[in-house]
This record gives structure tokens, C-alpha cells and sequence, in this order.
């Protein structure tokens, strides 16, 4: 089953087309990578999955119901634009965003208590929101996310603002409520972000979906065949190629190594790598896979 599954989703602002026509299919249980350019109608979707706005036309599945208005109690949304009100008390502010998801009083104090203990925030429960650093506020903000429990969490530039240490704490909390059986959508510009821990992708662009599926099946999708070999050789080498293999460099490189690049078949590398590996002391030898930066500036430069 798909966690969210949109179809045929437009939206228009004035002049603007933001979505056009898009399909999107998020598995269940996945860890679920967005990505797209500026202006590219990422913001509007998500929007759409959390019913601030409705599509003109199209529809949208939330577990293979149609999205109603028990979405919020399923659905945890963290906007990139944050927004905790200055002048209200930490706890009190927390204790307000947990009811209006549907806790009560006495669960949402029990869970928050327990959430600002582990993140040594119980200090603060009675000071000013304005008091707040930029990251401490981003931490609160995201506690009330995910206060709830919801099975669907929808995270929009997560590590926007965080020191290194404060974005791997973020990211470890979302290995782990992946683990626990939670799908999690998350869009960044941080392709590294997405190398480390998503499971899926989908790339919009102009406001369709253009590139879409596993990490592992995109990248096997778009090898190019591409191989890498380096090596340390006392003598001239017999570089025969097994038939269809082609060498498309041959270099040196510091400390006697020597790089080859060369495109072959999976079977035509490991023969080449056979014949070599008598005459060479091999220090490499990898397939060169498109990472998901190169796949998204292709993808994209290409439309």
C-alpha cells in the first residue's frame, strides 16, 4: 500500500501553473526524498497533502482513503517557513500545538516532558519563545511534529538552521521513527542528505513528476557502464580488452599509481579485471554510479 498517493494533481495561482498534472506514489514505510528546483511546485504538493490547499483538479490518498479532515491526527507537517509565537511560553506554546493535534492535556504534558528531558530542554519550558535560539526553536518546532505520533510525517527543509551536531540528532530521530513503522517525506536541496537516508525519490520539475522511484533502482536505471581501476604496475602492461570493453583514459597519478577508466559490460570488467590482476598491485576498482546530485542536474538540465 502507498502511504500518499497523488493523481492528476493541478494547481494554478493566477498566471502560474504550479502543478501539472502530477502522479506521486510514496510507499508505505518509506523514507521518502522530494526534490526539485526552486519554483518547482514542491511546497504546493506537500501543501495539498496537508489540506491548507486543495487542488483544482486531481485527488489525493492518504493509506488508499481519500484525504478528509482526519488527515491532521495522521499527518505530522514541519513547514521550512517555522513559526512559534515570540511572546508565548515555551511549555505553554508546546502544550497548545500538541492539543490542536488532538492530544490531551494530561498526554501531551506526559509526552513533552519526556521529549525535553532527552533534548535538555526542561530548562526552558517557562521562558519566552523569544528567548530561544534559531536551532533551539527548530528542535521545539519539531517535537511538536512528531508529539502526536502521526504514521505519515512530512518534513520541508528539516536541517535548515542546525549546526552539525543538532542536524544529526534530526536525522538519527528520523532513522528511528522509520524504524518504528513511520513513513517520512522530506524535501532539501542537501543531496547528501538524500544519499544517507532515503529509501525513494521523486524529482518535480515544472510541476510533474519527473524521475521517481528507489534509490537502488535509479542508479542501476542509470549506469552508463562506466568503470574505474587504479593501480601500481612494475613493467608495461598486456592490456587486452575483452571484446566490447573500451579503454577511455589511461594516466598517471602520484606515487607510481596508474588511473584507467574504461566502459564495459558488468561480465567484461571482471575479465579485464582477471587478466590484470597478475600483472598489477590493485589499489581500486569500482563502478562509477551516477550519485543522485548527478541524476537531479541531468534530469533537470535535460528538461
Amino acid at each position: 500500500m502507498n502511504a500518499l498517493t497523488a493523481t492528476g494533481l493541478h494547481k494554478r495561482y493566477a498566471s502560474h501553473h504550479a502543478l501539472r498534472g502530477l502522479d506521486m506514489e510514496i510507499p508505505e514505510g518509506s523514507l521518502f526524498g522530494l526534490l526539485g528546483p526552486n519554483g518547482a511546485g514542491k511546497t504546493t504538493f506537500i501543501r495539498i497533502a496537508n489540506r491548507i490547499l486543495d487542488p483544482d483538479e486531481g485527488r489525493i490518498e492518504l493509506f488508499g482513503a481519500p484525504l478528509g479532515p482526519d488527515a491532521t491526527k495522521r499527518i505530522g507537517y514541519l513547514p521550512e517557513e517555522r513559526g512559534l509565537y515570540k511572546g508565548m511560553k515555551v511549555g505553554e506554546q508546546a502544550m497548545y500545538l500538541a492539543q490542536l493535534r488532538g492530544l490531551s492535556t494530561s498526554d501531551a504534558k506526559q509526552r513533552l516532558r519526556a521529549w525535553f528531558e532527552r533534548w535538555e530542554l526542561q530548562g526552558w519550558w517557562d521562558k519566552k519563545v523569544s528567548d530561544l535560539s534559531k536551532g533551539m526553536a527548530q528542535k521545539v518546532q519539531f517535537i511538536t511534529t512528531v508529539l502526536h505520533e502521526p504514521e505519515l510525517l512530512i518534513f520541508d527543509e528539516p536541517f535548515s538552521g542546525f549546526d552539525p551536531i543538532n542536524a544529526q540528532l534530526i536525522r538519527e530521530e528520523m532513522l528511528r521513527l522509520n524504524r518504528e513503522g513511520r513513513t517520512l517525506i522530506f524535501s532539501t536541496h542537501r543531496m547528501e542528505s538524500v544519499e544517507e537516508l532515503c529509501s525513494h525519490i521523486a524529482l518535480v520539475n515544472h510541476g510533474q513528476n519527473v524521475l521517481h522511484g528507489s534509490i537502488q533502482e535509479l542508479k542501476d536505471r542509470h549506469r552508463s557502464g562506466q568503470f574505474v581501476l587504479r593501480y601500481r604496475s612494475e613493467g608495461p602492461l598486456n592490456l587486452n580488452l575483452p571484446e566490447g570493453a573500451e579503454l577511455t583514459d589511461h594516466r598517471s597519478e602520484a606515487q607510481g599509481i596508474v588511473a584507467a577508466q574504461f566502459r564495459a559490460e558488468i561480465d567484461g570488467a571482471s575479465r579485464l579485471l582477471a587478466a590484470l590482476a597478475p600483472q598489477v598491485n590493485v589499489y581500486q576498482f569500482e563502478e562509477v554510479v551516477p550519485s543522485i546530485h548527478d541524476l537531479f542536474v541531468q534530469t533537470v538540465q535535460g528538461a
